[in-house]
């Protein structure tokens, strides 16, 4: 798109330095290898992160298939480049090796497909790509792998009639294979974001830093810069733990999911850097999970008095989580939010077995003594939660 609608300069320049004079970009159809893809390493490393769910793209917006699609002759995976059914690969490994829900992302539009093109010329009258190309595929990929969750993106600026959204999500949840267990995001025409769709995405690295009153996730990218794999990408855009465990905790305060996206590369590896982010990330919820899974937001998102402090609610547990991102140099955290009752409330860190002692500020906070610990004895790295139990 950047180098052959927008012509964006340096796009165009890369590709006159690195291509032969003709190259187009189908060229890069057999390029795609994907020699190394091993979606059993892939489904370990996911599992290994904590996540709840993964989303494949299945079918960006240049129209190329993860799946031998009956409906994208010549232009996808197991015609052209790998020769192998990458969807059904992850799928299998995911669900025979994993507690993950398995998901798959789809691309209403596609930017240079002629019947598009067409569609769009006549302002949406008529609908060659939808009835041809672009639902067949979403009733292939369900009816085929039967994924958890449908994440529909790129309306093309059409609206949802042109779609025939209503049509296809009415089949979804009332006929298809995964109409009692399928949830799908808001992204199926113009005008639907933020308003219509099972949990909203709103925009991409959506984070809204307030409590919504729908479902919602931030769908973000690990690489600050791309949802692919860049080959010249320094380290310093990409996202550290730091800033992922704090994107996590600010999310699911305010009711939200977090999707984080990495870009594997041609040859079908998940980069060193993203395999590290998602350990770490896994190795953080060991300690913290309690504060994350299963949780509901509370009265308060985050802490009025001490920033970076936020909050989730345990409802089995009736467990108040403060999630706080800097250990305080003194050793005594204060919280302004939590209301809490002498005898009765106590205090605990995740990840350590002794009660920690407290002090109530008057009607409303509460001054905590955080243990004395040796960065070896810290129960993790990164944040940490402090588990209240009868606060109001």
């Amino acid at each position: 798109w950047y180098w052959q609608k927008e012509k964006r300069e340096p796009y165009v320049k890369f590709m006159d330095t690195n291509y032969p004079p003709s190259f187009s970009y189908e060229d890069f159809g057999p390029l795609f290898t994907a020699e190394f893809f091993d979606a059993n390493q892939w489904a370990d490393i996911l599992k290994a992160s904590g996540a709840r769910y993964v989303v494949l793209t299945s079918k960006h917006h240049e129209g190329f298939t993860l799946w031998g699609s009956k409906y994208s002759w010549n232009w996808n995976a197991v015609d052209v480049g790998p020769k192998r059914d990458l969807v059904a690969e992850l799928a299998a490994s995911v669900r025979n090796r994993t507690d993950l829900h398995f998901g798959l992302y789809h691309s209403l539009f596609e930017w240079f497909n002629p019947l598009f093109l067409e569609d769009a010329t006549n302002a949406f009258k008529t609908r060659k790509f939808p009835t041809s190309k672009s639902l067949p595929e979403l009733y292939e990929i369900v009816t085929k792998y039967q994924p958890e969750i449908i994440w529909s993106d790129g309306d093309g600026n059409a609206p949802d009639t042109y779609w025939n959204s209503t049509g296809f999500l009415a089949w979804l949840y009332n006929d298809s294979p995964v109409r009692d267990t399928v949830v799908t995001n808001d992204r199926w025409g113009t005008g639907s974001m933020c308003t219509h769709g099972g949990f909203y995405t709103c925009r991409d690295h959506y984070n809204p830093g307030h409590l919504l009153p729908h479902k919602w996730e931030n769908c973000m990218t690990i690489d600050r810069h791309s949802w692919g794999y860049r080959r010249d990408a320094p380290l310093r855009d990409y996202l550290a733990i730091e800033d992922l465990v704090k994107e996590l905790a600010e999310t699911v305060s305010c009711g939200g999911n977090l999707l984080m996206n990495i870009g594997p590369t041609h040859d079908g590896r998940i980069a060193v850097v993203f395999e590290e982010r998602l350990r770490q990330m896994g190795a953080w919820l060991e300690v913290n999970g309690e504060a994350i899974y299963g949780t509901k937001p509370w009265r308060a998102q985050n802490d009025t008095v001490t920033p970076g402090v936020w909050y989730t609610f345990s409802p089995k547990e009736g467990k108040v989580n403060a999630i706080f991102l800097n250990w305080p140099i003194s050793g005594i955290l204060e919280l302004g939010e939590p209301q809490a009752k002498i005898g009765e409330t106590q205090v605990k860190l995740a990840g350590y077995k002794d009660l920690l002692k407290w002090v109530a500020l008057g009607e409303k906070g509460m001054v905590i003594a955080l243990p004395q610990l040796t960065p070896q004895q810290l129960p993790c790295q990164w944040g940490w939660t402090l588990q209240l139990t009868d606060v109001n």
